[in-house]
């Protein structure tokens, strides 16, 4: 929808010519001549914002602000000032002006001072709705967020939780993967069962195979007692393979055969034990590339990505980042005892110009600092960590009318082939799927830009220039 500005100044002539500038560019413009015509409409009528100028015969623009602000508090106030006069520009603000600008007006800054205005207006009454809704909101078990990218993998668990069938949920670290593995299991028949999680990339591998398969007593150095491994602890329930990936290649082999055989031979015995588990597998790292390098058996992957559900990044999923920072709010409050109702729309506007490259653990791990510190009972800006607050977008833009700015074909390849990289979280799988090339293609690319193609993840050079010749 347009956004409709009131634009209130004595001078008709100005007027008429900063409406025509700004219905140039997209907003729907009324205006009023004096402060009085402009309360009065707004009585019956409403506005985005509203741009008044200082200086007016009768309702002055300072008193005008006043009334707006307190009568109609969501609508953002932008005033007109004289060039260089700071102390009226002060007492605009003061008065709950949003902003000001300096006259003589030019259009393009106008133009932008009143769309972040109702950005903000937007923000301010998001941030309330979820105020409100907090507890009522979108939520799947523990999984909160309602953009098409969750619903997809909703859906997935829905239609797949009663199965038995092997889970393998791919994602970038902190997507929240075992938060699904948990509702998973907790939507299956195994939901009374136990749900057992272990790291694979946490333990040395002698460690790791005694904890998954267990260990007959005597069977190594201080084994003075047997003890049954994960997989017969999780019996009738679910075992989570987290950071799968990680998992020492000598130690695949034995866990293929637990997949296939559904049987363990815990360490040190002569016999198997049955085990009737459903095995769900979560990792961040692209495990089509550690095939090609041989760092993860091929059986064994077949074996457990009979379902894979895939996990979006945050930055794919903006719709969902206030809802999310509300709920840790709130849940970070109550753990703290602090009366912190939620996000002020300034903080808000933070956190959703920022990337999340931690995603779902860095906002979560964000919002507790930001509790801990927090002063008011809203969460503001300065209680955000610094990178966040001063975070500026580190979108590429290529296009320009400058022709000193302008590129080569090699160099925009380069610039766009790291940006999509960057966007999937140097999964160069995804990458190639994006792109349109084979992964062969990609590497090789990727060698020219002297970049490692090699690894899982990748670390994007942050030079503009042009690769070397060669």
């Amino acid at each position: 929808m347009t956004a409709r500005i009131l634009l209130v100044d004595d001078d008709r002539m100005l007027c008429e010519t900063l409406a025509a500038g700004l219905a140039h560019r997209g907003f729907d413009v009324i205006w009023k001549t004096s402060g009085d015509e402009a309360l009065a409409w707004l009585d019956g009528a409403e506005a985005d914002a509203v741009i008044t100028d200082l200086a007016m015969k009768g309702l002055g623009g300072i008193e005008l602000c006043r009334r707006i602000v307190e009568n109609r508090g969501d609508i953002p106030v932008l005033v007109l000032t004289a060039f260089g006069s700071l102390d009226t520009a002060v007492a605009a603000i003061r008065a709950g002006a949003y902003d000001f600008i300096s006259k003589p007006v030019q259009l393009d800054v106008l133009a932008i001072a009143v769309g972040r205005a109702i950005q903000h207006r937007s923000l301010r009454a998001e941030v309330k709705r979820l105020q409100l809704e907090v507890g009522h909101g979108p939520r799947f078990d523990d999984l909160i967020g309602a953009s098409p990218a969750m619903q997809k993998v909703y859906s997935l668990v829905e239609r797949v939780a009663e199965s038995d069938a092997s889970v393998l949920i791919t994602g970038e670290s902190g997507t929240g993967k075992e938060v699904v593995a948990r509702a998973l299991h907790k939507r299956s028949r195994r939901a009374n069962g136990p749900f057992v999680a272990v790291n694979c990339a946490a333990m040395p591998e002698p460690l790791l195979e005694s904890e998954l398969f267990g260990h007959t007593k005597g069977a190594f150095t201080d084994a003075k007692d047997a003890r049954p491994g994960l997989f017969v602890q999780a019996r009738l329930g679910t075992i989570f393979l987290d950071e799968i990936g990680d998992m020492p290649l000598g130690l695949q082999p034995k866990l293929l055969r637990v997949v296939q055989e559904r049987s363990v031979r815990p360490l040190g015995a002569a016999t198997e034990i049955p085990v009737d588990v459903r095995i769900v597998a979560a990792t961040n790292r692209d495990l089509e590339s550690a095939l090609e390098a041989k760092r993860f058996r091929e059986d064994l992957y077949f074996r457990i990505n009979v379902i894979r559900i895939e996990l979006p990044p945050l930055r794919a999923r903006p719709g969902d980042i206030l809802p999310l920072a509300q709920h840790f709010s709130l849940q970070f409050a109550a753990r703290a005892n602090k009366d912190i109702r939620g996000i002020s729309s300034s903080a808000a506007e933070k956190l959703l110009g920022y990337a999340w490259p931690g995603n779902v653990r860095e906002l979560q791990n964000c919002i507790d600092r930001a509790v801990a510190l927090a002063r008011y009972d809203e969460l503001t800006p300065d209680d955000l960590p610094e990178r966040i607050r001063d975070h500026r977008s580190s979108n590429l833009v290529v296009l320009t009318d400058n022709p000193t700015e302008l590129v080569s074909m090699e160099e925009l390849e380069r610039r766009y082939i790291l940006r999509v990289l960057e966007a999937v979280g140097g999964n160069k799988t995804a990458a190639a799927r994006v792109l349109g090339f084979e992964r062969k293609t990609l590497y090789r690319k990727l060698e020219h830009f002297g970049v490692d193609g090699s690894s899982a993840s990748t670390s994007l050079p942050t030079s503009s220039q042009p690769p070397s010749k060669r």
